[in-house]
């Protein structure tokens, strides 16, 4: 189970505690937004399951780069309405074959699955 304790340092400025790693997560524009954080982790994980393929296909991928764009609903409830993840390869051609199967390999990162198959979320209040 993942575990994160999250604690507000001040206005809207919060301390994020997972293992033994700390960050600053500001709505306000002194760190990484909520928004940002949230988006910055489905970059990473894609670039994780490239890594992954890479390794486990024996291609030498020295180099690569992911971006994500995403645009807010204009309508209630505020939300993502699209996200576009690019990876970069940075130069490293891959037949088509191989495009596919990574194509296909990073869809399987679990922040993607998560985003794709609407997890119950509760929120407590104590």
């Amino acid at each position: 189970m993942y575990h994160l304790d999250i604690t507000n340092t001040g206005e809207y400025s919060f301390k994020v505690n997972c293992n033994d790693y700390e960050f600053l997560v500001d709505a306000k524009g002194k760190g990484a937004t909520p928004s940002d954080a949230f988006l910055a982790g489905l970059g990473a994980c894609v670039g994780v399951y490239v890594r992954k393929y890479a390794e486990g296909a024996g291609l030498t991928l020295p180099e690569f780069s992911v971006s994500v764009d995403a645009d807010f609903s204009k309508e209630k409830p505020v939300c993502f309405r699209k996200i576009n993840v690019n990876v970069d390869l940075k130069g490293t051609r891959l037949e088509e074959r191989r495009l596919k199967a990574l194509q296909e390999f990073v869809k399987n990162c679990p922040v993607h699955n998560t985003l794709k198959h609407n997890p119950e979320i509760e929120i407590k209040i104590t």
